[in-house]
């Protein structure tokens, strides 16, 4: 696994979570199975036992693992739920499922000028607009298409998001959390390219969500069109602030 950077403005302990969760959904950790002990990753990573079991808590508040007395700490078992709505971001809705999803870049950060748009907030100005899809067990099962503003996130077209959680990324990077956030839902057919992207027929209806975040001072900063693959998963949601879990 690759070390971690006393340098980063990321906690230690968030970074030795992200690794664990980079094993997990790779595969090295199974559901099932067990992770290195706390003693283990202390050594491995030279590091304190109390950044461990920060770590490992915050994994276990994600429901990611969970810890079994005298026996150590498992992965667990994947659920068919999961809270992709919530302010968290979507990234974050997976982890805590407990599903291991690889998430792949469909455009790269570029700067694109929003034309004649009614819904996204960027309409008629440039945003930085990205897409990516998430696959469960090699099935794609959520297209994210993601507008950001600029200037409240400069210099963000550099950064890639492949795999990675906007929302902890802006908020390790940028001190800025979502405060509120709208939201509008419909079943709507995917249309061929992005009917392509999930593996679907053309007219398979698919749950069309799509959200506005709001920052302190930053209303309308970014703006997502998420498109998911009801047939694989169960997507709820939950009406509460972003916290670490």
């Amino acid at each position: 696994m690759e070390g971690l950077n006393p340098d980063s403005p990321l906690p230690l302990y968030h970074q030795l979570a992200e690794r664990l969760l980079g094993r997990i959904r790779s595969g090295a950790y199974p559901s099932g199975s067990r992770i290195p002990s706390e003693p283990e990753l202390a050594r491995t990573f030279g590091i304190g036992r109390p950044t461990v079991r920060q770590a490992t808590d915050l994994l276990v508040r994600r429901r990611v693992v969970e810890r079994k007395r005298g026996s150590g700490t498992f992965v667990r078992e994947a659920s068919e739920r999961v809270d992709l709505l919530s302010l968290a971001g979507t990234m974050a809705s997976f982890e805590k499922g407990g599903l291991a999803v690889r998430t792949t870049l469909v455009e790269r950060p570029h700067r694109v000028a929003v034309v004649d748009d009614p819904e996204n907030p960027f309409s008629d100005r440039d945003a930085i607009r990205l897409a990516r899809i998430s696959r469960l067990k090699e099935v794609p099962v959520l297209l994210e298409e993601i507008y950001i503003d600029p200037d409240c996130f400069p210099g963000i077209e550099q950064i890639s998001l492949a795999g990675r959680s906007l929302s902890q990324w802006v908020e390790s990077h940028y001190h800025m959390r979502p405060q509120s956030a709208d939201q509008t839902f419909r079943v709507a057919q995917a249309g061929s390219k992005r009917a392509a992207l999930l593996g679907l027929s053309q007219r398979q209806p698919i749950l069309e969500v799509k959200r506005t975040l709001h920052f302190k001072n930053a209303r309308s900063a970014i703006y997502a069109e998420l498109y998911c693959r009801t047939d694989q998963l169960v997507f709820s949601q939950t009406l509460e602030g972003v916290g670490d879990d």
